[in-house]
């Protein structure tokens, strides 16, 4: 049975083959005959096959991505470099690295294949609404139809208030590497989820907000430092992230893969020694 699945496997590469060789001008193909371009392809080709399959790997499964600010905090640090998961959500152009460079730069919003809309809680990479080639990450706190406000420091969805509760002080970095300990809540979503949150003040700009009702094909999402995340909660021209099309969403963050406190480092070469072994396969939730 094996060797007739064996030789039948063998056929049908034969017949791809000569389909691909009638295919071929007759020019090309006697220069890929030569035997030094041979000895070449030889070289090259199994080096060329890995590039192919981590291409293929990171566009279609998981991707790493780098967090260059605090906005995140305490969930994620300056400097961590988070796996996401690109499945979740389905597939557009974005879940290719560096698409604009190999498919051009649009602004238009890609539809999604396999499209599914995240569950409230999920932490997302997306690319930025007003520039796509700008990567963020956020964590999602509105679905299309939700009524999204802040009243003096509190969020309110759908009319209710979210519950929080005192988690005492934790360490927050600033953009300059400074660090000041600022009180932390667990906040618990309407589905139950829980995650902590900065919040240093309650009369801040964006503390009092209008309703924001998230129209179709859109999520609305906020950085868990609540008092330093350009997010939804400002308007798409000035923070460049508005309402965010579901056709943005790259991929949903799950575990810290390494961090690094470059911010207290004078170089790279100084990397290895702010290297927060800590962070290590931290979970993001």
């Amino acid at each position: 049975m094996k060797s007739e699945q064996s030789k039948g496997a063998a056929d049908f590469l034969g017949r791809v083959r000569a389909t691909v060789a009638k295919l071929v001008p007759a020019p090309v193909a006697a220069f890929f005959a030569r035997k030094d371009v041979q000895a070449v392809w030889d070289w090259i080709k199994e080096p060329l096959y890995a590039v192919v399959m981590m291409f293929g790997f990171v566009t279609i499964v998981v991707q790493p991505f780098y967090v260059p600010s605090g906005s995140m905090e305490p969930t994620l640090a300056i400097g961590d470099a988070v796996l996401a998961a690109k499945f979740p959500y389905g597939y557009t152009r974005y879940s290719m690295p560096f698409d604009y460079v190999f498919l051009g730069e649009s602004k238009a919003t890609p539809k999604p294949i396999l499209q599914r809309l995240p569950t409230v809680g999920d932490v997302i990479v997306f690319r930025l609404p007003k520039d796509p080639k700008i990567t963020f990450v956020k964590r999602v706190i509105g679905l299309p139809g939700d009524r999204v406000q802040m009243k003096e420091g509190r969020l309110w969805i759908n009319d209710k208030q979210l519950p929080i509760k005192y988690a005492g002080l934790a360490s927050n970095e600033d953009e300059f590497g400074g660090e000041t300990m600022v009180p932390t809540f667990t906040e618990t979503l309407p589905n139950g989820k829980e995650h902590r949150i900065f919040k240093k003040q309650w009369d801040g700009r964006m503390d009092n907000t209008d309703v924001y009702v998230v129209p179709a094909g859109h999520v609305f999402m906020m950085g868990d430092n609540r008092d330093n995340s350009c997010d939804s909660r400002f308007p798409l021209e000035e923070c460049g992230v508005g309402y965010v099309p579901v056709g943005n969403l790259v991929g949903r963050a799950f575990v810290v893969i390494g961090s690094v406190d470059f911010k207290n480092a004078n170089g790279i070469w100084e990397w290895p020694f702010n290297f927060r072994f800590s962070r290590i396969l931290n979970w993001v939730r």
